[in-house]
């Protein structure tokens, strides 16, 4: 083997001195993405590389088990410790996993749902105080095709690492069908050791057969072995349970913030009913204007937060607990508050040098703030009905672009109307459009070209067709082929879709349907009696609010006693759409009393959920819609 790559290795060198020799001026250089990696490598020609990971298939062909006594193998049918990662790529698949037979012995099969696969260790539940000495994982992968034809796969190893869950990655692939199943490892950095709370992820993110248009694949993972640095086999608990990372902030009933001003030193925390705060400087000063939001993360025991204004010409005011009918908007956790310009205005007028200089905090029970922000709000867009831009992922490097061409089934749906989801991360924060080839010229839609600004929240990134429009002109056909993204800073792009948009409403002092929580089949509809409580917060202008899950991504309202008749609302049925995001769905007052009538006291006792699929829900609120 050393021989063949010496002797290939003489050859290239020949042939490019040969290449120069000949002055090709046609010949063009290409660069293509790279996945970070914990290991040093040759630059190749992508003809050596493929000859390299052929030859590499060929000698792994039949290697189906890692060195030595695996310490999980899957014979006991446990897999509870493996779990769906959304730290890596927060728009993976939510796969299926079971336990079933391959190549000869059982294995972790991961059947996909229409995404990639990004399969989750966590590293300290498996290895307990042993995790620090993990060097190196071994594994068998091995790929299924449920069509009979093989076509190759490849994806990657991720290590997240240490405190900050430093992500390193080694690349896997199996190229032929002769090397399926495929033996491949990760080895922990040098300067680096697992620790708590970090994991080993196993993706699956190039599928050809897929992109081919043929069924998408299936994952196997079989002999999964841990070694520390001496190779000594550290043995796992496999009776362990997966638990999901925290993949950011809770933003539910939230206000979008887009070009946040941080008040620089506002950290602070007190007793239940003792305020403490800071001057404002001048930038916070600036910020707060009509349509403008503070934004305030916290802890506190009674899970409430507010805004003080000592020193208003207006006297001293409390923002947000009621005083005036004013109340913050909280996310469900309730770790985070907003308070708007006109709830702050209503209180201590429109001009804001009569505000004073002081902001305070303070709750119910002890508090701590952690950070306060100003920006401009928006209401949250959901794509309803969207259409996967299959295989947009990449990264780049601050400033640099990259992308694909659209396939036919994302121009069709970039209407008026329309928006444009990505899912990324970057190290600014940052997301945007390029449109390279439009005939209007070089665009970049979102970071202020033409006032155009993506609503974003560093982990989504929204710009709607009209957005698009106001730069690249109506007409779609003239846009150009090719969709890129870039960022200020590195950046990494997980998913790309397109929907209808619709706003999600940011609901005001929202009251709770105590117990509502049932599941049902598809079609099936269960429900409760609505309690006295819920029945005085439907009112023209409140919003019920259902949190859930299904298979088909619906849910809407029954109404079944209604003296108009039984009603199914939001499904269609006279014209009546909820605004769902998958996971949160919408019906207003309006849109069910335009079929059941504006008195309530009509509508029957009894509220019930209902999905074209196996369906869940969680909760139910009724809340005052977004202020005007």
């Amino acid at each position: 083997m050393k021989a063949k790559k010496i002797a290939a290795f003489l050859m290239a060198m020949t042939m490019g001195l040969s290449l120069c020799a000949c002055g090709d001026g046609n010949a063009q250089s290409t660069a293509g993405n790279t996945a970070e990696t914990t290991q040093e490598s040759v630059a190749e020609t992508p003809a050596e590389a493929e000859s390299e990971s052929k030859e590499a298939e060929a000698e792994n062909a039949g290697e189906t088990t890692p060195s030595g006594e695996a310490s999980i193998d899957f014979e006991d049918g446990l897999f509870a410790f493996a779990g769906n990662d959304k730290t890596v790529s927060p728009s993976s698949d939510d796969a299926v996993f079971s336990v079933e037979d391959f190549n000869g012995s059982k294995a972790l099969k991961v059947t996909t749902q229409g995404k990639m696969p990004f399969v989750g260790l966590q590293m300290d539940a498996l290895l307990g105080d042993k995790v620090s000495s993990l060097k190196t994982v071994e594994l068998t992968i091995g790929i299924e095709n449920p069509d009979g034809e093989f076509n190759a796969c490849s994806g990657y190893i991720y290590g997240l690492v240490g405190e900050e869950n430093k992500k390193t990655s080694e690349a896997w692939s199996v190229y032929l069908e002769t090397g399926n199943p495929k033996v491949v490892r990760y080895t922990v950095p040098d300067d680096q050791s697992f620790s708590a709370a970090n994991s080993i992820v196993i993706s699956l993110e190039t599928d050809n057969g897929m992109n081919a248009g043929a069924a998408q694949a299936n994952l196997y993972i079989d002999n999964i072995t841990f070694l520390d640095a001496d190779g000594n086999v550290l043995e796992a608990d496999t009776s362990a349970e997966y638990v999901a990372a925290s993949t950011g902030d809770d933003r539910s009933n939230l206000y979008a913030v887009s070009g946040a001003v941080n008040f620089e030193g506002f950290a602070c925390k007190g007793d239940g009913w003792a305020q403490d705060g800071f001057d404002m400087p001048q930038e916070i000063i600036d910020a707060l204007v009509p349509g403008s939001v503070v934004e305030i993360t916290y802890t506190s025991e009674t899970g409430d937060m507010w805004l003080v204004i000592p020193d208003a010409e207006a006297g001293w005011m409390r923002v947000g607990n009621g005083d005036g009918d004013v109340f913050a908007y909280r996310n469900n956790a309730g770790n985070i508050a907003q308070i708007t310009f006109e709830q702050l205005a209503e209180l201590c007028g429109d001009d804001v040098s009569k505000w004073g200089t002081r902001m305070q905090c303070e709750a119910g029970g002890a508090w701590e703030v952690t950070s306060v922000k100003v920006g401009t709000k928006s209401n949250p867009i959901v794509a309803s009905g969207a259409v996967e831009f299959a295989g947009f992922t990449c990264k780049g490097d601050g400033w640099a672009q990259d992308g694909f061409d659209m396939p036919q089934e994302i121009i069709d749906a970039l209407v008026p109307g329309s928006v444009v989801e990505v899912t990324y991360s970057s190290e600014t924060g940052d997301m945007w459009l390029v449109m390279p080839d439009a005939e209007a010229g070089w665009m970049r839609v979102g970071n202020g070209d033409g006032d155009v600004f993506a609503a974003s929240n560093g982990s989504v990134c929204q710009l709607t067709f009209e957005q698009i429009a106001s730069l690249c002109g109506d007409d779609v056909s003239k846009w150009g082929a090719r969709m890129q993204c870039e960022a200020g800073g590195a950046w990494e792009v997980y998913g790309v879709k397109v929907g209808t948009a619709q706003e999600l409403q940011v609901l005001n002092n929202p009251v709770n349907f105590e117990g509502f929580a049932c599941k049902g089949d598809g079609w099936a509809q269960d429900g409760f009696d609505m309690p006295q409580e819920i029945i005085d917060a439907l009112v023209p202008g409140s919003v019920v609010q259902v949190s859930y899950t299904s298979e088909t991504g619906d849910m809407w309202l029954v109404i079944p006693d209604a003296e108009a008749g039984w009603m199914r609302v939001g499904n269609g049925d006279g014209d009546v759409f909820a605004a769902s995001n998958g996971s949160v769905c919408q019906l207003t007052f309006e849109q069910i009393a335009s079929l059941c009538g504006d008195d309530v006291s009509k509508w029957g006792a009894r509220m019930q959920c209902e999905a074209g699929g196996a369906w869940e829900v969680f909760s139910v609120v009724v809340g005052t819609s977004t202020e005007e």
